[in-house]
């Protein structure tokens, strides 16, 4: 496969899916930018923030909880499930529902769990559904604009709940450093474009050593949720398994399996995240663990992030998986796009 064909590119890429990750840091920029006009009630006396979403939606709260753990007064929780955990219950916490479609329905269903339990509410949104419910109920609701896969609306579902939490008093502002990651992310795509060539792009050589193997995205802290990020998009664009695992837990019990079976180590691809701004300990455990499993045969990698600030290293990290799952896409000679099977798991759900 040249990955230098752009015409072959095109072709395959009928929805466009490139145009969404070259757009993703300017995308970012916007979503930070809306959520500093969007209405917001003044509220005072949050102690706990739950953000309930799946997929594309979650991941955003994700990135968001491990950006805002060193940072956070109140803790924040990322739900992915039906109904909410018992202890949600009153105003001192907030449920923020994120919803791409709006149709999501473990999300509906937190909502409404949220609502009968006298939580304080917000929904962010582009319409469906959870817009219609929110809109008759009372419950403030952030719209936006986006056509794609909720995968590529990834910078909307980060930066408007930062903007939440910042202008809740939750979080220092974030503005000067948001503003140095969108620049550290439009610097690092000058070699990570499809313009590129192989011999100087990144992401086209590491697609080029993920085809035919095994994807295991291991990283800890601040990238942890990177890792998931790689894992979801090598899955929903690349259309290939994946793994991801999370330093230190790793350590504790994944590394004592990397002896069997062997017919299957020569498979596997290890790549290690790695951010300056980590705690000491997790940067020398990456390092540390990848000896470990070069030493039982296993094909490895390091990669560390881009950027000075923690939010350009998480995004620029990001950023790099979103550009190798598209060019592994191309390698597999698939269209980036569509995401058949879950549509037909939905389309049987909805028959149950």
């Amino acid at each position: 496969m040249n990955l230098d064909d752009l015409e072959r590119f095109r072709k395959l890429d009928a929805g466009g899916m490139l145009a969404h990750i070259d757009g993703l840091p300017d995308q970012l920029q916007e979503a930070w930018s809306l959520g500093q006009r969007l209405p917001l009630p003044e509220w005072d006396g949050i102690r706990q923030v739950i953000v309930s979403g799946m997929g594309g939606s979650a991941i955003g709260a994700d990135l968001l909880r491990a950006y805002a753990e060193p940072l956070s007064r109140v803790p924040i929780t990322v739900w992915r499930n039906y109904d909410l955990p018992a202890w949600a219950a009153g105003p001192e916490t907030l449920l923020v529902a994120s919803s791409h479609s709006g149709n999501t329905e473990e999300t509906i269903s937190a909502f409404e769990a949220g609502r009968q339990r006298g939580l304080r509410l917000l929904a962010v949104t582009r319409g469906g559904e959870l817009g219609s419910r929110a809109e008759k109920t009372g419950v403030p609701t952030w719209h936006f604009e986006h056509a794609g896969q909720p995968r590529a609306a990834v910078g909307f579902s980060f930066g408007l709940l930062l903007a939440v939490l910042a202008r809740s008093g939750l979080l220092p502002d974030p503005a000067a450093e948001l503003r140095n990651a969108v620049g550290a992310m439009k610097a690092q795509q000058k070699s990570l474009r499809a313009e590129s060539p192989v011999v100087t792009n990144l992401a086209k050589r590491m697609a080029g050593q993920l085809m035919d193997r095994w994807p295991l995205i291991i990283a800890g802290g601040l990238l942890a949720p990177v890792a998931r990020r790689w894992r979801t998009q090598i899955a929903e664009v690349g259309k290939a398994l994946a793994q991801f695992e999370e330093l230190p837990e790793a350590d504790h019990n994944m590394v004592a399996g990397v002896m069997e079976p062997k017919t299957s180590i020569e498979r596997v691809m290890a790549l290690f995240l790695t951010a300056g701004t980590d705690h000491p300990r997790l940067q020398l455990r990456a390092r540390v663990t990848r000896n470990v499993m070069m030493v039982e045969g296993f094909n490895t990698d390091l990669l560390e992030a881009q950027g000075d600030t923690r939010l350009a290293q998480q995004w620029t990290s990001l950023l790099l998986g979103d550009y190798i799952s598209f060019f592994l896409a191309m390698t597999y000679g698939v269209d980036p796009t569509p995401v058949a099977a879950i549509e037909s798991l939905k389309a049987q759900l909805k028959e149950g």
